[in-house]
């Protein structure tokens, strides 16, 4: 018997009472089947790092996504079967800080066998790519530093002043360099296969070139800037490609707005000549139509990838050509 099946036995047998224990809540539960001895077994945090292991890993791993499409994944509570799940895993490929019930299972239960992207590319402030409100006279706050002090303050007033934007997936160049790793991660236990695991990161590199040069080019001449949404996970996108997001809400998408905030918002997409109030696949598009209604606009979906809802389909790169054509349209881009 191989280290590897004793390691494998060993972690079925510690996770078959926490399994036996859960056998009626997983009933409906979509999670993994059985171990394949002849694949890494894979679990993922929620789609993006799902969708990066399955086009990494290919045929060699068997991928378990924790969060079940439609479900956001911000507030996933793991059942029994699930933490059995992390235990027997090979590899966890999870982002630090985006699912704290994943971070607690897997500093208890996955040790030196967890992978956290939030490692692999440095997280921007979650003020990043928000709204200079005051862009023609430097950054609005007087010292002329460019900081955009108005945006901090907007999420100081949410909760979220001093904290980072997990949702790094949005900036494909930054998903590629995730990727490399992961194959190099994927190398490390499975040595046999390393060279294969690096060949797809680099196909799937080419892939997102590919789509970051669609979204320069699709989005390089437009009328306007702003994008107004419905929480601010869009700061790498914003970054990436010269937008503004103005965010209803903050990193968190279950927090309401208060009043004052709705009024801000108001204002500025009035101010802008908003013509599009983008809301979630996930999340409830109440608020984005209130405010559509006040300044005359639209609504469309732009979606931040957290998970694919099951009416949806398609996968990381057509939701996000799709996102394209709504920010085009949206912007007037020509």
């Amino acid at each position: 018997m191989t280290l590897r099946t004793t390691t494998r036995a060993l972690a079925a047998t510690a996770a078959t009472v926490l399994t036996l224990a859960g056998a009626t809540a997983c009933a409906t539960d979509g999670g993994g089947g059985g171990v394949d001895p002849d694949r890494i077994d894979v679990v993922a945090g929620f789609y993006p790092l799902q969708f990066l292991a399955e086009r990494v890993g290919g045929d060699a791993v068997a991928v378990t996504n924790l969060a079940r499409p439609g479900a956001e994944p911000h507030d996933l509570e793991l059942n029994p079967r699930q933490i059995g799940q992390i235990i027997e895993a090979e590899l966890v490929v999870f982002l630090h800080g985006f699912q704290p019930a994943v971070d607690e299972a897997i500093e208890q239960n996955a040790g030196d066998r967890a992978f956290d992207v939030a490692g692999v590319e440095p997280l921007l402030d979650a003020t990043a790519g928000g709204h200079d409100h005051d862009h023609d006279h430097g950054d609005g706050d007087g010292d002329g530093d460019g900081d955009g002090d108005h945006a901090d303050e907007e999420h100081a007033e949410e909760g979220t002043d001093g904290a980072k934007d997990p949702h790094v997936w949005l900036d494909p160049t930054r998903l590629a360099t995730i990727g490399d790793k992961l194959a190099e991660r994927l190398g490390a236990v499975d040595p046999d296969r390393a060279g294969d695991y690096t060949t797809r990161a680099a196909a799937l590199r080419t892939e997102l070139a590919q789509l970051d040069t669609e979204f320069t080019e699709g989005l390089k001449t437009c009328q306007r800037r702003e994008i107004v949404v419905s929480h601010t996970a869009f700061g790498y996108l914003a970054q990436k490609y010269q937008l503004e997001q103005i965010g209803i809400t903050g990193l968190s998408p279950e927090n309401e707005p208060s009043p004052q905030r709705l009024a801000s918002v108001i204002e500025e997409a009035r101010e802008h000549g908003a013509t599009t109030i983008f809301f979630e696949t996930l999340v409830s598009p109440k608020v984005a139509e209130t405010i559509a209604r006040e300044v005359g606009a639209e609504t469309a979906v732009l979606d931040p990838l957290e998970g694919l809802s099951a009416e949806n389909g398609g996968d990381y790169l057509s939701v996000m050509r799709t996102n394209l054509q709504a920010l085009r349209t949206a912007l007037s881009c020509s």
